[in-house]
């Protein structure tokens, strides 16, 4: 091909055309909060087996209630709707699986979404918040709580004993005791229920992120060597 004739087909092509099998690049906001509910990793194939072999034993974990998959070359995509508990992926709602050609031979690269990641990673936010509220909140009541402390209490003195109760012996009647104490501080909210379920989420968040990474990857890795 001539230069001329180069020039003039790269003339005509529309732009980005080039480019249109290339993946696109996330953007700045998608690289920096994707691994919160994000999954990926890679699972090196057995010497020999191809996408189609690989794909064929990977199928039964895609065939479960709730599960929708569709499969184009060298890439299977699938989501789930109500997966059903016993799901070994119920973890994650959807995701894409491809087979690429590695340095050592062909690869499975696969990037899950889990929504229980996301949930487990914004649950401690959500109590901290609430947490913070109880104790601002509880600042802006303490001035009016002191000034009520502070007005003095009518003394109430108690009712004479009737003469014919008096002549029975009847107790005298107890002075009225006085509200408050310990009892009203019990009583104020507290910000400690916040922090405890916000360090139970976080921990839960921290174990499954690991654990879920660790264990799909050992899922398909004995999915697909298993003679």
């Amino acid at each position: 091909m001539t230069a001329a004739t180069s020039a003039a087909a790269a003339a005509t092509t529309p732009p980005g055309a080039a480019h249109a099998d290339a993946p696109a690049a996330p953007n700045w906001h998608a690289r920096l909060t994707d691994w919160i509910w994000h999954v990926r990793g890679s699972v090196a194939l057995a010497p020999g087996q191809s996408a189609d072999e690989a794909f064929d034993r990977l199928d039964p974990l895609f065939r479960q209630t709730g599960t929708s998959r569709a499969r184009t070359g060298d890439t299977l995509t699938f989501s789930k709707k109500d997966a059903a508990a016993q799901d070994k992926m119920v973890v994650f709602t959807d995701g894409v699986l491809r087979v690429d050609a590695g340095d050592a031979g062909p690869v499975l690269r696969y990037r899950l979404t889990s929504r229980a990641l996301l949930f487990c990673f914004l649950a401690p936010l959500l109590f901290l918040f609430f947490a913070q509220s109880t104790i601002v909140l509880a600042k802006l009541d303490k001035p009016k709580t002191e000034a009520k402390d502070k007005k003095p209490d009518a003394k109430k003195t108690p009712a004479p004993l009737n003469p014919i109760d008096k002549a029975l012996g009847a107790p005298a009647p107890e002075k009225p005791k006085k509200k408050g104490g310990d009892d009203d501080k019990d009583k104020k909210p507290s910000p400690t229920p916040g922090y405890v379920f916000a360090g139970i989420f976080a921990a839960l968040y921290v174990i499954g992120r690991v654990f879920e990474a660790r264990r799909i990857r050992a899922l398909f890795a004995r999915t697909l060597l298993d003679a």
